[in-house]
Order: structure tokens, then C-alpha cells, then sequence
């Protein structure tokens, strides 16, 4: 089987790009297959021999193929681009969007945030990035895909897309003919990108090419099996991959899930191992935790394995990338959830009712820190004893080996554990 999937295992920033680069060097193709420019990949790459590194900001990329299941904001598709290539990325005849993909426009952007407003209190704390609205247009069949952009109804088509948001939620400012001019002009430069993504990924697929596809968000986030309504547009679960790269199951080869040494969200919605304490101030401070695409801080807690085993469940993983670990050097005590209780009675499974989950006690197992730094090992075995158990510990728990071990932020910060 040769195609290798890379899934976020809790609420996303798991740190999944850092993986998906190291993986790349030994794939064909790198393929997107859910979410849009609301994710965000930080890579951190050593140049030359002097120690010095360049950092580069991923959001759309750095997969080399947007596949149907993505949805697209073309001008910021650009700006990505445009950003990478002054760094000295070359991109000629390596990127392509599938022909399939439905499109993001500034009206979607305008009425995320309008629809975050409408909803008060209960808002999600969506990226206002305009997802979620491009994704109900999909849902509702009144959306447009990248093919639309290229067909001469693509005006009209425009207009009575536009029309329908006016009536759902007033005159709001957009300039509707400034845009499709300004899309016509997009069309001509994104058309030597477009593709039939399907007899792409097909055709490389049968020459024995092999495939990697990157997850967007995670699992808490999918759509049927997150914590919903806390949770974003598209399916982020192995299914996912199927449905939007349009790759029948049997031919994924391996599942890998990236799981961060603790527990960080975004947004809203229930976080049962949230440390609103020094602890959570101390992960936030010293994990760096706010979002490459938005800034916005993260709320962290607690590693839980309620989650990671409901995770593992659903998308069935081979091996486990565990992220940041290096986190946790300073730590006396680091303490991991491993039940949820409710009336003192353990809950099988994780709760689908947020009220349910809201109210849930969780009981802890506290395994002793390693106090001592370990961005620098190389090897397993050099790991610091307390640092091995801990792993050791998630992998008895879940059962599934933790593969990949990251140290530190760098490229080169990665070790790599024999599984069988």
C-alpha cells in the first residue's frame, strides 16, 4: 500500500507539519484532503552549517496537491505562494488544486464573522477564515467550484450566490462586480494549477508512486465525531481521505496520528483537562501555544488519553507521532487523564452530549517529571529514564506504538523509536 495518511489526533496544532515534512523527503506526492487556509503548518529548517535557521508558515500548503475536499480562498492561495517563493521556495509545476474543489470568496469571510455575532455566547470561535459558510454552500449545493471560475456563467452564477447571503443576513458592504472582475483575473493566473485531481492521484498511484497525504485540524474537530458544534466544516477523520482525495480505503497504507505531549483547543466547547492554573499558563508560555493562522492563544491542559483511545478508535492508528515533548523538561510531576467519571461512575467511550462532557471528573495518573533537557538526544535509549516511561505509559494505554518522538521545534528534532 502506498499511500501514508498523517492525522491530528485532538482538537489540532499537534504539530502534524513538522511530521509531514520529515515524511515528505521519501514521497511523490503530498496531497491535502480536507479543510482550508484555517490550518496552519510551521516548519523550522537548519541552513548551512553554522547553526541558523529559517522558519516558514504553511497554511493552504505545503502539500503539493489540494485535493477536491478542500476549499479554497484563491487570493490567499497566492499570498502563501508569493511568501514562499521570496523565500526560496520554488513551486513551478510541483503545486495543483483539484478542478473539484469548492471556493472560498470574501463574502464567506464577512459572514463567519457575522454568523460568530449571531450566535452570542455560544459562538464557536471559528478563524473567521470563511470555512465554515464556503462548506455550507457545499452541503447546500449552492456553491462554487474551482471549474466555475473557467465557465462564462461564472458571473451570474457569482451574483446569485451573493444575493442569497444579502437575503439571509441583510445588506452587508461587498463590492459583487468589483469581485468578479477581480476573479476573472485570478482565473487566468490559478489555471496552469488546476487539475483532475482523481486521474492525478490515480495515475500516480498506479505507477507506483507513493502518496502522503496531511491531515487539517483533528479529530475533536471532525464534523461527525468532534465536539460538535465546536468543531469545524469537514470531515478530519481517516474518512476523510477517501472523500477528499477520492482514495478508496483499501488502498491506505498506513494511519499515522500526531498527538501533542499535552492537550491545547482554540475556541469553544468543554476541555475536561484544562489546567485554568500555573500549570496551563506554563504550557501556554513555554509550548509557544498560539495559532500560526491567527495568533489567538490556546487553552492547555493535561495530556488525555480519553480522547487519544477514542482517537485511535475512529481512525485506527499504526503508530503514534508524539509532539513537543520537550515541554515537559521542566516539570517536576506531569499528570495524564485517564477516565472520566461521572457520579463516580466511569464513562464508556467519550460522551457525544457537551453537557455531559462539561460536568465530568477526570482521574489522573501522575507520572514524575525528568527535569533535565532533551532537545539535543538523538537516540531512544538515551532519553532520560522517567521521559521513557512516560511514553512508554501512553503507548501501554492506547496500544499503539509512538514511532516518532519530537524534541524540539527544528527539522532535526525527531526521534525516531523502533516499533514492531
Amino acid at each position: 500500500m502506498s499511500v501514508t495518511v498523517v492525522l491530528g489526533s485532538q482538537w489540532g496544532d499537534e504539530g502534524k507539519g513538522k511530521l509531514v515534512d520529515v515524511l515528505a523527503a521519501d514521497a511523490d506526492v503530498c496531497a491535502r484532503c480536507a479543510g482550508g487556509n484555517n490550518a496552519g503548518h510551521t516548519i523550522v529548517v537548519p541552513v548551512g552549517t553554522n547553526g541558523e535557521k529559517k522558519t516558514f508558515a504553511f497554511h493552504l500548503l505545503p502539500s503539493g496537491l489540494i485535493g477536491s475536499g478542500v476549499v479554497v480562498h484563491v487570493p490567499s492561495f497566492f499570498e502563501e505562494l508569493e511568501a514562499l517563493e521570496a523565500q526560496g521556495l520554488d513551486c513551478t509545476e510541483r503545486l495543483f488544486i483539484s478542478d473539484r474543489a469548492h471556493l472560498v470568496f470574501d463574502f464567506h469571510q464577512i459572514v463567519d464573522g457575522l454568523k460568530e455575532v449571531e450566535l452570542g455566547r455560544g459562538s464557536i470561535g471559528t478563524t473567521k477564515k470563511g470555512i465554515g459558510p464556503a462548506y455550507s454552500g457545499k452541503a447546500s449545493r449552492s456553491g462554487l467550484r474551482v471549474h466555475h471560475l473557467f465557465d462564462p456563467t461564472f458571473p451570474d452564477k457569482f451574483r446569485r450566490l451573493v444575493e442569497g447571503r444579502f437575503k439571509r443576513y441583510g445588506h452587508f458592504e461587498y463590492d459583487t462586480e468589483g469581485e468578479i472582475v477581480r476573479y476573472k483575473a485570478l482565473a487566468d493566473r490559478l489555471r496552469p494549477y488546476v487539475i483532475d485531481s482523481v486521474s492525478y492521484i490515480h495515475g500516480a498511484l498506479s505507477s507506483g508512486k507513493k502518496v502522503l497525504v496531511e491531515g487539517a485540524n483533528a479529530l475533536m474537530l471532525d464534523l461527525d465525531f468532534g465536539t460538535y458544534p465546536y468543531v469545524t466544516s469537514s470531515s478530519t477523520a481517516i474518512g476523510g481521505v477517501a472523500t477528499g482525495l477520492g482514495i478508496p480505503p483499501k488502498k491506505i497504507g498506513k494511519a499515522i496520528g500526531v498527538v501533542k505531549a499535552y492537550t491545547t483547543r482554540v475556541g469553544g466547547g468543554p476541555f475536561a483537562t484544562e489546567q485554568l492554573n500555573d500549570t496551563g499558563v506554563y504550557l501556554q508560555e513555554v509550548g509557544r501555544e498560539w495559532g500560526v493562522t491567527t495568533g489567538r492563544r490556546r487553552r492547555c491542559g493535561w495530556l488525555d488519553l480519553v480522547v487519544l483511545k477514542y482517537s485511535n478508535l475512529i481512525n485506527g492508528y499504526d503508530s503514534l507521532n508524539l509532539t513537543k515533548l520537550d515541554i515537559l523538561d521542566g516539570l517536576a510531576e506531569i499528570k495524564v487523564g485517564v477516565k472520566y467519571l461521572v457520579d463516580g461512575k466511569e464513562l464508556v467511550g467519550f460522551p457525544a452530549d457537551l453537557d455531559v462532557l462539561g460536568k465530568v471528573e477526570v482521574e489522573y495518573v501522575t507520572l514524575p517529571g525528568w527535569n533535565t533537557p532533551i532537545t539535543a538526544i538523538t537516540k531512544y535509549e538515551d532519553l532520560p529514564e522517567n521521559c521513557r516511561k512516560y511514553i512508554e505509559f501512553i503507548e501501554a494505554y492506547i496500544g499503539v506504538p509512538i514511532e516518532w518522538i519530537g524534541t524540539g521545534p527544528g527539522r532535526d528534532s525527531m526521534v525516531i523509536k523502533t516499533v514492531n
